[in-house]
């Protein structure tokens, strides 16, 4: 009876426990899963914001569409390039499915201004009238 006992003492320990392991992974996806959408906050292009303006908006972000005006002249929305005449369609569309639209123009301060005014007309073609502009807060003095 004793050599039985002695055997169990000495029996090593042939299983790694994964619960620690799937724990870890589990607690890495949440947090890809949940900045993932904040790094890629609708930035497709890489602009050089004015300075000014307020910080925050009281409109609701469903409700926002992002245009971002590039500097060739091309109108980004979602992720996809459109020109003026293709913008207004789809911007047409989203009105009338969501009469509170509001626009959030994301443009250059290098930029041609002649876009970003092509843009507000469109808008005003639209009766969109909630628009407003992106731009880097000032620093406090």
């Amino acid at each position: 009876m004793r050599r039985f006992s002695q055997r169990n003492q000495l029996v090593t320990l042939n299983d790694i426990n994964i619960t620690p392991l799937l724990d870890l992974a589990f607690v890495l996806l949440i947090i890809f899963v949940i900045t993932t959408p904040v790094l890629t906050e609708q930035r497709s292009l890489q602009l050089s914001l004015p300075t000014g303006g307020a910080a925050s908006s009281p409109v609701r972000k469903d409700e926002v569409r992002t245009i971002e005006v590039s500097m060739q002249g091309g109108y980004v929305l979602k992720g996809k390039t459109y020109s003026l005449e293709t913008l207004q369609g789809v911007l047409a569309q989203e009105f009338k499915a969501d009469p509170n639209l509001a626009i959030w123009v994301r443009a250059d301060k290098a930029g041609k201004y002649e876009d970003v005014f092509n843009l507000l007309e469109l808008c005003r073609k639209l009766n969109i009238k909630k628009i407003d502009f992106a731009a880097v807060p000032q620093k406090k003095k």
